[in-house]
């Protein structure tokens, strides 16, 4: 009898303490109303209770011509406070329920910025920026035409500089420790997969200099001819010359 007597104060005791703190839940309201509150919060810059709102339009009025828009809102919002994670799995979901909305190139486009947000330095793993990558891509292919195109080749072209930086790094750890085949993938990966990154003329100095220190002066003199046309006025390009000259006049 006083374990139970004890176990209904405690069951009482955890049912005063939860009315104390108040039921944080929306109450039912009119769809406009809610949506309405959703953008007060987030105009006040409070993009998690303006994300609450406008996800509770979605469930309250699911078949309203709103809901599609919340739907955008709740991932902006959660874009807004940083939360990618919970954005990238609203925009999935107003993907995956209304591919022919107006507003679907715009999901795509900030899904992207997603993980353009949380490209890690190149010395780290690089998962979010080719899956940034890869979204930007889509998005060019199923929209070419809109309005995020020209943002979204600013963008590709800073992750191409970004992944070519991942490679360069990690082809020259290879070149540091003479291990030269796998460093000649790397620096090869960087010309084949990223043609116009920032890291291009190092590339191929890079890639002189493991043909040179394998004996292979054909191989390195054709990197130094590529340097010459595509980059003449490059630091690289001279280094290059200057590394033939020295290992030519040392054979």
């Amino acid at each position: 009898m006083k374990k139970i007597k004890t176990l209904i104060c405690l069951f009482l005791g955890s049912a005063l303490t939860a009315c104390a703190a108040g039921d944080t839940s929306i109450p039912d309201t009119p769809v406009e109303h809610l949506y309405s509150q959703g953008h007060d919060y987030f105009s006040q810059k409070d993009y998690e209770e303006a994300a609450r709102h406008f996800d509770e339009v979605e469930r309250q009025h699911p078949y309203s011509i709103w809901a599609p828009r919340a739907q955008i809102m709740t991932a902006y919002s959660f874009y807004q406070a940083d939360k990618y994670d919970d954005a990238i799995l609203a925009l999935d979901r107003f993907i995956q329920l209304h591919p022919g909305n107006r507003n679907i190139a715009y999901a795509y486009y900030l899904k992207g910025l997603c993980y353009f947000e949380q490209m890690s330095d190149v010395s780290r793993e690089q998962k979010m920026t080719e899956d940034a990558l890869e979204t930007f891509k889509e998005l060019l292919y199923r929209f070419p035409n809109s309005i995020y195109v020209p943002d979204v080749n600013v963008k590709l072209k800073e992750i191409a500089s970004h992944l070519a930086g991942k490679e360069m790094s990690v082809g020259r750890y290879y070149l540091k420790n003479k291990e030269y085949l796998p460093a000649l993938n790397r620096f090869q990966s960087v010309l084949i997969e990223h043609p116009h990154a920032n890291q291009s003329s190092e590339a191929l100095y890079r890639l002189a200099s493991c043909y040179t220190a394998l004996g292979m002066l054909p191989q390195a003199i054709q990197m130094q001819s590529l340097l010459t046309y595509y980059y003449p006025k490059s630091p690289w390009t001279l280094k290059t010359k200057q590394m033939i000259q020295k290992y030519t006049k040392e054979k």
